[in-house]
């Protein structure tokens, strides 16, 4: 089976130390983000993940795309929505995706960009990557406050917007290398989002992409899993470790030729689940979905994690996956 990470990884940038680097910060051309990413990889990597992520480490989900969408911005730690929302001339996120495949190939010459992770809708077991990871627009409009140009009872309208922004981002990733893109939609399992409206932003997303399509949906999500396997996506990505019940919503439940991202590591405790523990887990959702319809992942992002901890969760996690081959 696969590994992989839901997206987000403890590795914070560094300060100019040598003096090339304080050099080039007095030019202007330090980025004190990318041995962040850097860093990220080669955990994600050494662990043994095989599509590994940039590590979002230039902020929180929400936070990385509301600094930089035209339309939108980060003001007193909220994310605002105060004009027209318009698609970028530039990527948000592709440059960390190069960085990381750059990474990733030096310590591994089998990460490769634009990596086949799917062949004839099946997972590749040699598919090593990056995975490019954007907040999805649902999520992204329900998280921001609504100041100007979209009146708060017009948010969908704002969602579909966000969601043609968005499209362009994830292209500039697909152009980068990216093997894998996903959309972090959390709040599609609080009951908040109108699912028909995140149905058609997700539509308009996607559209044109080349690469397989994920999108994770964290918490519950016995009320919606039918309607989230509806959506126009490969890989719907829950979590398992964590909330358990999600376990019984998969029994007699037509997958209707999607994958599922199985998280199998609670991301919310600082417990590190033994490899054990995490191999008896993805023996039950082999048995309900079989191995073949599985993405092993953590069930969410990991940012808050300290960075031991993290990576003991993905060297079990892979460990555990190890043992099924």
């Amino acid at each position: 089976m696969l590994t992989t990470v839901v997206g987000s990884y403890p590795s914070h940038p560094q300060e100019p130390s040598s003096f090339s680097s304080k050099l080039s910060s007095l030019l202007g051309n330090y980025d004190p983000y990318q041995s962040a990413v850097e860093s990220a990889v080669k955990d994600q990597v050494k662990s043994g993940v095989n599509l590994v992520s940039t590590g979002q480490v230039r902020g929180d989900m929400v936070e990385i795309f509301a600094c930089e969408i035209t339309g939108m911005a980060w003001e007193e730690e909220t994310s605002k929505i105060k004009g027209k929302i318009l698609p970028l001339n530039y990527s948000i996120g592709a440059n960390d995706i190069k960085i990381a495949l750059k990474t990733a190939n030096q310590i591994s010459g089998d990460f490769k960009a634009a990596e086949k992770v799917l062949i004839n809708g099946e997972f590749n077991q040699a598919a090593r990557g990056v995975k490019g990871i954007i907040t999805g627009p649902t999520t992204l409009v329900l998280s921001s406050r609504m100041e100007g140009f979209y009146a708060v009872e017009k948010r969908d309208k704002a969602i579909i917007d966000l969601a043609r922004a968005l499209n362009r981002e994830a292209k500039y990733l697909e152009k980068a290398g990216a093997a894998l893109i996903q959309f972090d939609e959390p709040f599609l399992s609080t009951g908040m989002a109108d699912m028909k409206t995140a149905y058609q932003a997700i539509k308009i997303a996607q559209n044109g992409l080349k690469v397989p399509l994920a999108m994770h949906v964290c918490g519950d999500v016995g009320q919606i899993l039918d309607k989230l396997l509806k959506f126009p996506v490969d890989i719907i990505d829950c979590e398992f470790a964590g909330i358990r019940k999600n376990l019984e919503v998969l029994q007699n439940t037509d997958l209707g030729g999607k994958k599922i991202g199985f998280g199998c590591v609670d991301t919310k405790t600082e417990r590190v689940e033994s490899s054990e523990e995490i191999h008896t887990l993805l023996k039950e959702g082999m048995e309900i979905i079989g191995a073949d319809n599985m993405l092993v992942d953590p069930d969410c992002g990991m940012r808050m994690l300290p960075r031991e901890v993290a990576y003991q969760k993905l060297k079990n996690m892979t460990e555990a996956v190890g043992w099924l081959s």
